[in-house]
């Protein structure tokens, strides 16, 4: 066989495959399974819930948890950090956790996230939302909630109030008090007193 008709052979044989490769692909999603390489991680000996097993005497693959045996996760005893109540169901009056600096900065950024666009960035209520036509939400200045209890404001992310929604999925329960104790600094910055500026800045202030 000469060389030219080796060469035409061979070209044929790639034109047919080419062919054949590109009738396969239709654009049409494939009946037959996947291929996989390693499919340990895909087909694994394992029970689904509520699946029945002879291995165990009651027939179920599914078992009960051991007397005595509680959830980390889900305890909670700790209703003051959990809950802004008291043993006896009272509101906590002050935060549950230590005031620091980072923790009123993580406030803030939460805050300015989640609250300020109803609240606005002051707590005056007059937040961006309400140039679109929502309710404007009650001012944090007022006396009356100057005055509510640390746990309530904690109690109203969580649950949310009147107009509000909850915002208990958004934001965890560090951050709810870390939101908390913002608000309290954007209050106490709304009504500062001589008494709370350091002896140093006193004689700044004309």
């Amino acid at each position: 066989m000469s060389v030219l008709l080796k060469n035409r052979v061979i070209l044929w044989v790639l034109l047919l495959s080419a062919g054949s490769m590109l009738n396969c692909y239709r654009g049409r999603p494939s009946e037959k399974p996947p291929i996989h390489i390693i499919p340990d991680m895909d087909s694994q000996p394992k029970y689904e819930a509520q699946e029945a097993s002879e291995f165990f005497e009651n027939g179920l693959a599914m078992r009960m948890p051991v007397d005595g045996t509680v959830s980390q996760d889900h305890l909670r005893e700790n209703t003051r950090f959990y809950q802004g109540k008291t043993e006896s169901g009272q509101w906590v009056v002050s935060l549950p956790i230590q005031m620091t600096l980072p923790l009123l900065k993580r406030g803030q950024e939460r805050y300015d996230i989640f609250c300020a666009p109803c609240h606005s960035r002051t707590g005056d209520g007059q937040g961006i939302m309400v140039n679109h036509g929502y309710i404007p939400p009650p001012t944090f200045h007022a006396d009356r909630l100057r005055d509510i209890e640390d746990g309530h404001i904690y109690d109203v992310i969580v649950k949310g109030i009147r107009n509000m929604p909850s915002y208990a999925h958004q934001v965890p329960v560090n951050d709810r008090w870390a939101i908390v104790a913002y608000v309290r600094a954007l209050q106490r910055a709304q009504n500062a007193s001589l008494q709370d500026i350091p002896n140093e800045k006193r004689e700044t202030i004309n």
